[in-house]
């Protein structure tokens, strides 16, 4: 895919309309109490918009407006091929507008152009396409039963679904809900991170023009503790999903249970171990993959390959190949087709970045790459990719979820080693295996407490395989046709006959 030049961009950014506002039973419109929060890129510091900051009363309206439409079956009753045509339609007019989706995730978020557009909008319209293809596709069940009876198990919409996505993947993390979630005949209340509104914002007027009936798509944009928390504790929100940090994966489990119990599904945290065996298949392709898991949207990535498992039998000689493929990556400014490190989302996750670099140097790991804040002139939030060496698995930067470029390598002698310093961790999200052994491959792979285990490769899968963690890094599952049943219950209906 060809890339425009960095001024095509610049003008485009410039001309920009961006809309700020909620998006509440088919229309833009301002937060109950008039109040806004400024919407600041991370590349150069401006102002961006001025954002709704919803809160409790507009969450109340929302919700009212949300059940209203599930209950008047304008779309929980339609034909699931009627719903399919409504959602390919909006699949398509995301593609028609995938620049300015592609460029308000830049601008907003600080990833760089070239992957937005050629990464994270594609992949939302997959998401969407894919399981607007699947509602038509999936069939209930017939109990087996004695001849004078009829047993049915059917699958039905759970209701009014709250939607709460994170800010590194804003699109694509609302898609891989929105799909399953509206394709199943809910009506949905999405709450983009305050750290990342506009794509989420944009998309509720593109769900508009491809039909989706007012109301079962509504956008509050807001702050975590406000418009957030009153959706995960509101009576009458039926299902909770959420993406983002563990620690408020745990609060929102606590305002399910303090309120209606509403079914609640969490993607959290991550702290994945990339193991390369001495006989890898391809040590080169192993390096090269391990700078592109926590260097790739400036390692804000919940599945970030943060843990390097070296064999120590190769340590001197792998490690120096990871540095020279991690120097590749470079902090540039992210409307440059060429960049590929984009700006820290924000200054707080900057300074957090900046003081995990700290501990560890202070704890005692050696520092080999990076670690400095760059490019301060232009305003914008940079950080060098960052590979530290003789790592502990008991320090902070190798147990703690960093969501920044910062590499920790560990050494490891045996695939027993190596799978208990990998499962030593609060989290279980992903995991990936390098080596020629097919039987240890299926081994490890077997013995690692994560969600997905990927072998020889770095981030594998696609819509057709489910994605979600063990342990504290969540449970339930985006992606393939698990997801569907988050968002439906079963109902077993016994027939006398």
């Amino acid at each position: 895919m060809t890339i425009a030049s960095r001024e095509y961009w610049q003008e485009r950014a410039r001309t920009l309309k961006i809309e700020g506002r909620a998006f509440i039973h088919g229309d833009y419109c301002s937060s109950v109490s008039a109040e806004t929060f400024d919407c600041v890129s991370p590349i150069d510091g401006r102002v961006l918009a001025r954002v709704a900051s919803c809160a409790e009363n507009d969450a109340e309206r929302a919700v009212r407006d949300a059940r209203a439409t599930f209950d008047s079956g304008a779309w929980s009753r339609m034909a699931p091929v009627a719903r399919k045509a409504i959602l390919l339609r909006l699949a398509t007019l995301m593609e028609e507008n995938a620049e300015e989706l592609a460029l308000l995730e830049c601008l907003d978020m600080g990833k760089p152009i070239s992957d937005a557009l050629a990464v994270d909008v594609p992949a939302a319209v997959r998401a969407i396409r894919w399981s607007a293809e699947a509602i038509d596709k999936i069939y209930d069940e017939v109990a087996s039963t004695a001849h004078d009876e009829l047993g049915l198990v059917t699958r039905e919409a759970i209701g009014v679904v709250a939607a709460i996505v994170p800010w590194n993947f804003p699109l694509l993390m609302a898609c891989w809900k929105l799909g399953p979630a509206l394709g199943s005949g809910n009506s949905v209340i999405l709450k983009p991170s305050e750290k990342s509104p506009l794509t989420a914002i944009r998309l509720a007027r593109l769900a508009d023009e491809a039909g989706l009936p007012s109301g079962v798509l509504n956008v509050l944009p807001g702050y975590g503790h406000t418009v957030g928390k009153a959706l995960a504790l509101h009576m009458d929100v039926d299902c909770l999903v959420f993406t983002g940090s563990t620690r408020v994966a745990k609060q929102l489990m606590i305002h399910a249970g303090e309120s209606n119990m509403k079914r609640v599904w969490l993607e959290a945290g991550g702290k994945s171990p990339n193991i390369v065996f001495a006989d890898a298949p391809d040590l080169q392709a192993a390096a090269q993959a391990a700078a592109a898991a926590i260097a790739y949207n400036q390692g804000e990535v919940c599945t970030a390959g943060s843990r390097l498992l070296v064999e120590r039998s190769i340590l001197d000689s792998f490690v120096p190949m990871v540095v020279e493929a991690l120097a590749q990556w470079r902090p540039g400014h992210p409307l440059d087709p060429q960049t590929n490190v984009g700006a820290m989302v924000d200054r707080q996750q900057l300074d957090t970045v900046l003081a995990y670099i700290e501990s560890g140097c202070s704890q005692g790991a050696r520092l080999r790459l990076g670690g400095q804040r760059v490019l301060e002139e232009t305003g914008g939030l940079f950080i060098e990719p960052t590979l530290f060496d003789q790592v502990e698995n008991s320090m902070r930067i190798a147990r703690e979820e960093i969501f920044g470029p910062v590499l920790s390598v560990i050494a490891f002698d045996d695939a027993e080693e190596a799978v208990r310093i990998a499962n030593d961790t609060p989290y279980g999200l992903a995991a990936a295996i390098w080596t020629s052994n097919l039987s240890r491959a299926h081994l490890t792979a077997k013995a690692l407490r994560a969600g997905s285990v990927w072998i020889n490769q770095y981030d594998g899968g696609d819509m057709t395989a489910p994605f979600g963690g063990f342990k504290q890094s969540g449970n339930g599952r985006d992606k393939s046709l698990h997801a569907f049943d988050k968002y439906t219950e079963l109902k077993a209906t016994w027939i006398k006959l």
